[in-house]
């Protein structure tokens, strides 16, 4: 998934450059929104493998 915040980023960059503003600028949105669901996903998937860590019967 941080794949494709890169890739996003990296057409943004290129965008910027070559002056395609709109282009740039929704492709920033896209990495940024694509890069705080991996953050979510993450956060969720720490919260249950620590969870399931303590459950020792």
């Amino acid at each position: 998934m941080l794949g494709w915040v890169v890739t996003f980023l990296v057409v943004a960059l290129i965008a910027g450059i070559l002056g395609f503003g709109g282009i740039a600028g929704a492709s920033i949105e896209i990495a940024k929104i694509i890069f705080f669901i991996a953050i979510v996903l993450f956060l969720i998937s720490a919260v249950v493998g620590l969870v399931r860590g303590r459950t020792r019967v």
